[in-house]
C-alpha cells in the first residue's frame, strides 16, 4: 500500500493485492483521525508460557527421574523446547497491528492496513502527518453541519463508484449521515421573521 498527501486536503491511496489493484483519493475533510490497534495473540503467548514452565520443571526434575524415564527424558525435554520455540514464533507471527481511517459522519471504513509486529512504529511518523492534515482539512469544512453532511454523502457515493465502499457499507454510512442530517435540521433555530 502506498499513501501520499496531495494539496493538504487529499490522501492518495494505491493498494495492490494478489487479486485486485485499487487507486483512489480520499478527501480529508470527511475523514476522522487515524485509529491504530494491535491484536495480541494471547493463546499462543499462553502456550509459550506453559511450555516454558514445563521445560523449566523438567530441567529441575531431570537428575531425579527414575531409571525408566531417563532414556526418554532428553527426547521429552527436546520436544518441550521445540514446542516452546514454535509457540513463541506463532505468538510473534499472529500478533498484528492495524491502521484504519473512517469517515466522519458515516463511520464507513475508508482505509485499513494490517501488518506484523512493528508496523505501527514504521508508519507512526506518516500517520502523525495524516492526523495534522485531517486537522487542517477539518477547518476547511462547510460552515453548517447540514452542508457538510450533504458533501460527505456525495463523497461516499463517489467512493462507492470507485469500489472503495461496497453496497452494504455505503447503505449503512448513508443511513448514519441521513440520521445526522435530520438531527442537524432539528437543532437549527427557526429563522426570524
Amino acid at each position: 500500500m502506498q499513501l501520499e498527501i496531495i494539496d493538504y486536503y487529499y490522501l492518495a491511496v494505491r493498494s495492490r493485492s494478489r487479486s485486485t489493484s485499487l487507486e483512489y483519493v480520499l478527501d480529508l475533510r470527511f475523514v476522522d483521525m487515524p485509529r491504530v490497534s494491535r491484536h495480541i495473540s494471547w493463546r499462543w503467548i499462553a502456550a509459550s508460557f506453559v511450555l516454558t514452565s514445563l521445560t523449566c520443571a523438567m530441567m529441575h526434575l531431570g537428575a531425579s527421574t527414575p531409571p525408566l524415564w531417563q532414556r526418554h527424558w532428553r527426547a521429552v525435554c527436546a520436544a518441550a523446547i521445540g514446542g516452546w520455540a514454535v509457540a513463541t514464533l506463532m505468538a510473534v507471527y499472529r500478533t498484528t497491528e492495524t491502521v484504519r481511517l473512517f469517515s466522519t459522519g458515516g463511520a464507513a471504513k475508508l482505509l485499513e492496513y494490517s501488518g506484523e509486529l512493528g508496523t505501527l512504529r514504521g508508519v507512526r511518523r506518516f500517520m502523525a502527518k495524516v492526523a495534522a492534515h485531517v486537522r487542517l482539512a477539518t477547518a476547511a469544512r462547510r460552515s453548517t453541519k447540514g452542508e457538510h453532511l450533504r458533501d460527505e454523502m456525495r463523497e461516499h457515493a463517489r467512493l462507492k463508484k470507485l469500489g472503495v465502499l461496497c453496497g452494504p457499507e455505503y447503505e449503512s454510512a448513508k443511513a448514519r449521515i441521513l440520521g445526522g442530517h435530520s438531527a442537524a435540521a432539528r437543532a437549527k433555530p427557526p429563522a426570524a421573521r
